[in-house]
C-alpha cells in the first residue's frame, strides 16, 4: 500500500487530461512513470492493444468524463460496482479504474522481463464492461480525512506498544524514501484536485507506510504467536481506512465534477 497504485496514477492523470489541463504527452509520461510501457486491451472498436495516448483519446471520444480508482480486497470490494467478471479481475489485481460517462473499466496486468538487476516492466490494461451503480464503500473526503487521523493514531499506538514498527536499518531506508518522495516537488496528485485531496492522499501515504514498515519487517516484539496475531487484528482496519481514503482522494475530481463544483 506505501506504493503508488498503477489506477491511481492513471486515474489522476487521466482525469487532468481529460479536463484539458495537460498535454497527452505528459499525461501518459506520469501514467507510465518507472514501468516500461503501458498499452491498453479490449477497447469498443479496437482489434488489438493500443497505446496510451491512442486509448485516452478514444475513451473521451466514447464520451468517458472521469475516471474513479477501485482498491479492493478480499471480503471488501472498494470502488467495484460489478459485474462479477470485472469485480472478479479487480480482486485479483488488488486494483482498477472506472470510467465515468460510459460503461467501462481497466485492470491493470503486469509483466517483468529482462535479466535479473535490468527487469523491465509492461502493463496492459483489459479493457471491460462495468455496471452503472455507486462505487462500493467509498467515502467522502471529509469522512475519509477523520477516519484517519485516528487511524494513524490508532496504528501508532498500538505498533509502539508490540514493538513492531520496524526499526533497523530496513525500515529506515523505508521511511527515508517516503521522505525523499514527498520532498520531490509536490505532484502527489495531478493538477485539478482540490487540495483536500491531495491533504488526503498524503496522511493515506503515510498511513500505508506504517502498515508496510510493519509487515515487512518482521515481527518486532510480538514474539509469540497471541502477539502477532494482535498485530495482524489491530492493523487490518487501518490498512482498510487508508485504503477508502486513498480512492476518496483520486476520485474527488469526478465527485466536485458531479456537485458542479468545477
Amino acid at each position: 500500500m506505501l506504493s503508488e497504485p498503477r489506477s491511481g496514477r492513471l486515474a489522476a492523470w487521466g482525469n487532468a487530461l481529460l479536463a484539458g489541463l495537460i498535454s497527452p504527452d505528459d499525461a501518459v509520461l506520469a501514467i507510465v512513470g518507472e514501468d516500461a510501457v503501458h498499452r491498453v486491451e479490449g477497447l469498443p472498436g479496437e482489434t488489438g492493444p493500443v497505446g496510451l495516448t491512442l486509448a485516452l483519446g478514444r475513451l473521451r471520444a466514447l464520451g468517458v468524463t472521469g475516471l474513479r480508482v477501485a482498491l479492493p480486497a478480499p471480503g471488501h470490494p472498494l470502488g467495484l460496482s460489478g459485474p462479477p467478471e470485472f469485480n472478479a479481475r479487480a480482486l485479483d489485481a488488488e486494483e482498477a479504474v472506472v470510467c465515468h460517462g460510459v460503461a467501462l473499466g481497466l485492470v491493470p496486468e503486469v509483466y517483468e522481463a529482462g535479466p535479473a538487476g535490468d527487469v523491465h516492466v509492461e502493463v496492459v490494461w483489459h479493457c471491460l464492461a462495468v455496471r452503472e451503480a455507486p462505487p462500493a464503500d467509498v467515502p467522502s473526503l471529509g469522512e475519509a480525512e477523520r477516519e484517519l487521523a485516528e487511524a494513524l493514531r490508532d496504528a501508532t499506538e498500538v505498533l509502539s506498544r508490540l514493538d513492531v514498527a520496524g526499526s533497523g536499518p530496513v525500515a529506515e531506508a523505508a521511511v527515508e524514501a517516503y521522505r525523499a518522495r514527498a520532498e520531490r516537488g509536490r505532484e502527489v496528485l495531478a493538477p485539478g484536485y482540490p487540495p483536500r485531496a491531495v491533504r488526503v492522499l498524503e496522511l493515506a501515504q503515510r498511513v500505508g507506510l506504517l502498515i508496510s514498515v510493519a509487515y515487512e519487517n518482521g515481527h518486532g516484539g510480538a514474539v509469540s504467536a497471541s502477539e502477532i496475531a494482535a498485530r495482524a487484528e489491530a492493523l487490518r482496519p487501518v490498512e482498510r481506512t487508508g485504503r477508502r481514503a486513498q480512492v476518496a482522494a483520486y476520485n474527488a475530481f469526478v465527485e466536485e465534477r458531479e456537485r458542479g463544483v468545477r
